[in-house]
């Protein structure tokens, strides 16, 4: 596949200058700059575009840096056979049209320099300052280490880590992955496909947290094509037959200037193609595409009251569809975003969707993060703060998920722990605020119980607690939390008290999962086999289904056994073992085995705090199906459409299945998350019903869980 094959996003962003041509900047490159007086040519696209945003901004350090980094990195050839200074150079551009400050942009340039050459860091300290030399130091260390088990996690956390000290770090890295992506054809397709599910699970959930939509969407579009190519092809296809069509948005467009102006209203309305993944989800959920999908009316205004009279008058001189109205401007998304939805219906019919928000909006909505420019800067302009009187920085680009994130990576010492629960973590893309009693209030994920508020508010004190009240009431520690709930955690008097293994069932964030998980494991209230048997020579001992085993059918024997004489079993409900899964067991609290699939991330996390493993495995495996029937617990990820649940749990029926629970998360981005513990009469039957769940028309993927299911 080609790097122009894997570049989705040009038939449908236009962008006010021209994408930087790697070939030209690459004679410019290895030929230097024409005179010492002036910023080289190569660099010309990046001044253009910076001035455009700061247009009083000091282009010569801009100069000064693009010279170390030809002159370093000049012999060395990207695998696209271009110099490798176009890279450097293209990453800065992609940044200096999203409106970075100067500081990031000589970062930018340098950004491999450290990495791949023989420039050191105190060398960029000297010559660039601290700042430059953070941003730098921050983004060398994600890149310096090949990809690995263990390298890799590594790297991005310590990546994380800078980042929550300075933003910048993160704006870059999301740049140089965009380059890269846009380039990735010259590399093998299995190192384009390992590339781009790392993007697709890290950093595409990153730039969204971070408000970089422009990186954002062009991110998805790249992944798109190299993981899904045919729906990929079939999207592409059908845009371009509609490009050549009549495009029914430009009368709906030109009805809303007229209204507006009629209004004495200023304001800009533009035709806002949508990117692919958009239109293929369009399509997954409507099934046909009408005209007025392909894209979206963005109407720009100067101030924040201005977008409430642009909506009014839509409202009252078209037909709005009232169910698609939301006010983001009274209530931001957690990641800056500011804008109002609404929907209105033109002649014949046609619905289009209308986004209204202010020019500074707009600006951020495209850039999140790198819009705020340096908040330590004392300029003052919008995006800097003071410093409060105790002297700490305050920085308004560090939101709470981000301060979440860098506290519960502390406790994860294993790299496989962190990687894991970094990609869970990043996948609940939807927050909550909760408020406390004493005024304060906790950001929280979506789908969140009380036993997440209690370890967010009091940390290892939340060991000790016993309730909750949640909007006055008495409730359970598995309460799941509405957006706006009001919470009280009641804590025990005895220091001595501590959870029980079920709250690893209703913790939905990391911390309190880390938090839960070390407790037990540094607090086991037994292990050892009844008094007079000889611990040191286990026996294999099959296992009744009885009272242990949490929640599975009762009387029935299974096909189980494990290396600890008499102790009773509990199979996880983190990864609900079934046969022939490979399994291991862990002795917890009262000696009781917990039973776990091998690639469970439990078992990284038991392994990494040096417990040690109880062998077991199934009985008779020529007779699996028949010994028990058998739970497990599938996630399947769609986008959403009519009649996608009934189609779900058809084809759930049609395999024999049984469902005992199942949960649908709200959608996002017209993205489904359905959770279903099913029960099975033969675990032979799971690959055939996790096909057969697959095959669903929307349904994307279909998974295992790795932690405990919600019940709703």
């Amino acid at each position: 596949m080609s790097a122009e094959a894997t570049n989705p996003g040009v038939p449908l962003r236009k962008r006010g200058r021209p994408r930087i041509d790697l070939r030209r900047l690459g004679r410019v490159a290895l030929l230097g700059p024409v005179s010492r007086d002036r910023l080289p040519d190569a660099i010309g696209h990046v001044a253009e575009a910076h001035r455009a945003h700061h247009p009083d901004a000091d282009l010569a350090v801009l100069s000064k840096a693009y010279v170390l980094a030809e002159s370093s990195h000049r012999g060395q050839m990207r695998k696209s056979g271009e110099p490798y200074i176009t890279h450097p150079l293209a990453v800065t551009l992609i940044l200096a049209e999203l409106g970075a400050e100067t500081t990031t942009l000589t970062a930018s340039l340098l950004h491999d320099t450290v990495e791949d050459t023989d420039v050191t860091l105190d060398q960029v300290r000297a010559e660039f300052g601290d700042e430059v030399c953070y941003l730098v130091d921050g983004v060398t260390k994600l890149e310096k280490v090949d990809y690995g088990a263990a390298a890799e996690p590594e790297t991005f956390r310590k990546m994380l880590v800078a980042t929550g000290n300075d933003v910048r770090v993160m704006s870059i890295k999301l740049a140089d992955r965009l380059h890269n992506m846009r380039t990735l054809g010259v590399m093998r397709p299995e190192k384009q496909a390992r590339i781009a599910k790392v993007t697709r699970d890290v950093l595409i959930p990153l730039a969204e947290r971070l408000g970089v939509q422009a990186l954002k969407t062009e991110l998805e579009d790249l992944v798109f094509a190299i993981l899904h190519p045919e729906e990929y092809e079939s999207t592409r296809a059908l845009i371009s037959a509609w490009e050549g069509a009549q495009d029914p948005l430009t009368d709906i467009a030109d009805r809303v200037r007229a209204t507006l102006r009629e209004a004495d209203i200023s304001a800009e309305v533009l035709i806002r193609p949508r990117h692919f993944v958009s239109v293929h989800r369009v399509r997954i959920k409507r099934g046909e595409m009408r005209g007025t999908d392909f894209g979206r009316l963005l109407v720009l205004v100067g101030e924040d009251a201005d977008c409430y009279a642009v909506l009014g008058e839509l409202h009252t001189c078209l037909t709005p569809v009232i169910s698609e109205f939301k006010d983001f401007i009274a209530a931001p998304k957690f990641n800056l975003y500011q804008s109002l939805h609404t929907a209105v219906v033109g002649s014949e019919g046609a619905v289009a969707e209308v986004l209204i928000r202010t020019h500074r909006m707009h600006k951020v909505a495209e850039a999140g993060v790198v819009a705020l420019g340096n908040p330590y800067a004392q300029d003052g302009t919008a995006a800097n703060q003071a410093e409060p009187a105790d002297g700490e920085r305050a920085d308004p680009t560090r939101p709470g998920w981000l301060s979440r994130l860098l506290d519960w990576q502390e406790s994860a010492t294993d790299s496989d722990t962190f990687w894991a629960t970094l990609r869970e973590d990043l996948a609940q893309d939807r927050e909550i605020t909760v408020f406390r009693t004493d005024g304060g209030t906790l950001g929280l994920p979506a789908g969140a119980s009380c036993v997440d508020a209690a370890y967010a508010q009091h940390g290892d004190e939340a060991h000790g607690c016993i309730g909750a009240r949640v909007n006055g009431r008495l409730a359970t520690l598995s309460t799941v939390l509405n957006d706006g709930d009001t919470v009280q955690l009641l804590l025990a008097q005895d220091a001595s008290s501590g959870p029980s293994p079920e709250w690893l069932d209703h913790a939905r964030t990391p911390a309190a999962r880390i938090a839960i998980t070390a407790w037990l494991d540094t607090h086991p209230a037994g292990g050892q086999g009844p008094h007079g048997q000889d611990a040191r020579r286990p026996q294999l001992q099959p296992i009744d289904d009885g009272p242990g085993s949490r929640g599975r059918p009762t009387g029935r024997h299974l096909s189980l056994a494990v290396e600890a004489q008499g102790a009773p079993v509990r199979l996880a409900r983190c990864c609900t073992p079934v046969p022939p899964d490979r399994i291991l067991g862990f002795t917890v609290r009262g000696g009781a085995v917990t039973v776990h699939r091998e690639e469970c991330p439990t078992v990284a996390r038991m392994r990494g705090t040096g417990r040690a493993a109880v062998g077991a495995r199934w009985n008779d495996p020529g007779d699996l199906g028949c010994a028990a029937d058998y739970r497990v617990t599938l996630v399947a990820e769609s986008f959403g459409r009519p009649r996608l649940l009934a189609d779900l749990t058809e084809a759930i029926a049609t395999a024999d299945a049984a469902i005992v629970s199942a949960n649908v998360e709200p959608p996002s981005e017209q993205r489904v998350r359905h959770t279903y513990t099913l029960q099975l009469p033969d675990a032979a039957g799971l690959p055939g019903l996790m096909r057969a769940m697959r095959d669903v028309p929307g349904v994307y993927d279909v998974s295992r869980a790795q932690q405990p299911a919600s019940t709703g």
